[in-house]
């Protein structure tokens, strides 16, 4: 996620995007399951908000979003970027300007065309801080972002460094190099919109209108998001089912015993219920997978919270709780093996991990040390208070901060609790609206397979204050800098060589603290006869699944 905040998954997000409906079977179940149909129902987590493309970082609307919006690249299970509605995207020599051609005949489900203005627009409507899009940070090395941070906009002001130049071809001009540009534009926020979305954003947001494999056909909250094939979709994908039905669940363990009983409720989920942890790769009624991911499962302190500041006493204090946590034995004893150890802020499916980076120890078990550190940080000012560690209650998450709560008790000597909140979509208003006053759940679904998209999508000072996905506000110089010269680096080693350097930044400050990452886990139900797989994403591979 988004995408990508997960809504958990005790393996798995999420943005991401990862998580939750109707509790379980009931009389809205096996809606327009009809026998010899092709539909594929799929586990979610209610939308945070309207399905708009720009305003979408989690999961619960990603999920639909990826499958109803084809953007200038597409990406297969494993990552790699393969034109889509882009006919070309050529970069200057330092990569400070790219040409996009379009292919043409590309349709949105209206029958209006998908020209560049259909990009342009979209782009800027998204970065313009009238807006108020989640995804605005994505947009911030363009030309002309900054003046559609000012104050006093209508909204449709345009990104300077956007020019059409016909209707299938326009140009765009950064404010710095950016190599990854032309992965990143694979991203959901990057989809081309209508001209109807403008005449009303909210309504569209409802229903919405978009280009690619499926087409969108109703919404009935809190219990499914209904899509249909698109038959005059022309793009990468080969779609083997008729549509894909996402039915929302606060029950993950309802949802599984749905899976179990191939009654048709519910054919595929990307997550394994605790409770069955240990026992679903052999378990008959249901098919398995499970194999190493991408998704980094981590908990967020607020950079503004005191006695937690990006200050000494807070990194004292950080660190302290990172070694305080064994994670070893919450992989082995909560979540029965199927994880690894976080050693860094990206994943071992990411160009450029490295398992030894300078500070990698802060993510290493030692409760002796944390005590020592702890101590440092309150010779600097005495903490008498409890911290809280706040999750969604509806997606599987409270074994594992029981987990860190007991062990924070017992090795560091602090009061801390939990505090669950009830939905998904509460906890992500409490997030985006900076009421957390304690540690929070976070986690990260890659958009695009790049280092950058872990790092300066969520620790950048450009996507904190609610203009990204810089939950915590981290705000580090020497950070951003790094990942502006490994942007405009001319080779990948040379990239990630710099993206190392800028985790050692946060290895020292932890803004975050990781955890683990996940492994793709997930089941399928037996209806599903062919194409059950997982992606890069750690998501269900949906357009190859079929029950045919």
């Amino acid at each position: 996620m988004k995408k990508k905040a997960l809504a958990f998954a005790a393996m798995a997000c999420s943005m991401a995007m990862l998580l939750s409906a109707c509790g379980g079977s009931n009389s809205n179940t096996a809606s327009g399951n009809t026998a010899g149909s092709n539909i594929i129902y799929a586990y979610n987590s209610e939308p945070q908000n309207p399905l708009i493309p720009g305003n979408t970082n989690e999961t619960g609307g990603g999920k639909p979003g990826d499958l109803l919006f084809s953007r200038l690249v597409s990406f297969d299970k494993d990552g790699n970027a393969s034109n889509e509605v882009a006919e070309s995207i050529t970069p200057n020599d330092d990569a400070t300007q790219y040409t996009i051609k379009l292919k043409s005949g590309w349709k949105f489900t209206d029958g209006t065309p998908v020209t560049a203005e259909s990009f342009t627009k979209s782009w800027s409507y998204t970065a313009n801080a009238k807006n108020a899009q989640k995804c605005s940070s994505f947009f911030s090395t363009i030309k002309g972002y900054d003046d559609l941070q000012k104050d006093g906009l209508k909204g449709d002001e345009q990104l300077s460094g956007l020019k059409v130049v016909d209707d299938t071809t326009f140009t765009v001009d950064l404010n710095q190099s950016d190599s990854v540009f032309p992965i990143k534009v694979g991203y959901l926020a990057f989809a081309p919109l209508p001209e109807s979305f403008y005449k009303d954003p909210k309504a569209f947001g409802e229903a919405p209108v978009g280009n690619g494999p499926y087409k969108f056909k109703s919404w009935d909250h809190n219990k499914q998001i209904e899509l249909v094939k698109n038959t005059d979709y022309k793009g990468n994908e080969d779609v083997k089912n008729d549509g894909v039905t996402f039915k929302v669940y606060t029950d993950d363990t309802a949802a599984y015993r749905d899976i179990q009983s191939n009654n048709g409720s519910l054919d595929v989920m990307e997550s394994v219920p605790a409770a069955f942890t240990k026992t679903f790769k052999t378990d008959k009624k249901i098919q398995p997978y499970s194999e190493a991911g991408s998704v980094i499962q981590t908990f967020t302190i607020p950079s503004t919270l005191d006695h937690f500041k990006n200050d000494e006493e807070g990194q004292l204090r950080r660190e302290a709780i990172s070694m305080a946590i064994d994670r070893d034995q919450i992989i082995d004893k909560v979540l029965n093996g199927n994880a690894t150890a976080a050693k860094d802020f990206t994943s071992p499916k990411t160009p450029g991990y490295s398992d030894s980076l300078t500070g990698s120890d802060n993510l290493k078990f030692n409760a002796k040390k944390a005590k020592e550190l702890w101590a440092k940080a309150d010779a600097i000012s005495k903490y008498t208070g409890t911290l809280t560690f706040s999750y969604n209650a509806d997606g599987g998450a409270k074994p594992l901060y029981d987990a860190v709560v007991n062990q924070l008790k017992k090795n560091l000597g602090i009061d801390a609790a939990t505090n669950p909140i009830p939905t998904f979509q509460e906890f992500r208003d409490a997030v985006t609206n900076r009421q957390m006053t304690g540690a929070f759940r976070t986690g990260w679904q890659p958009d695009y397979p790049s280092a950058e998209n872990y790092l300066w999508q969520l620790y950048s000072t450009a996507a904190a204050d609610g203009k990204g996905s810089n939950d915590g506000d981290y705000k580090n110089s020497a950070f951003d800098q790094l990942c502006l010269q490994a942007a405009a680096a001319k080779t990948t080693d040379e990239a990630n060589k710099l993206y190392q350097q800028a985790q050692e930044i946060l290895l020292k400050d932890l803004p975050a603290i990781p955890l683990y990452y996940s492994n793709a886990n997930g089941v399928a139900s037996l209806s599903v006869k062919s194409g059950f797989g997982f992606d890069w994403q750690n998501l269900p591979t949906y357009t190859e699944m079929s029950k045919k």
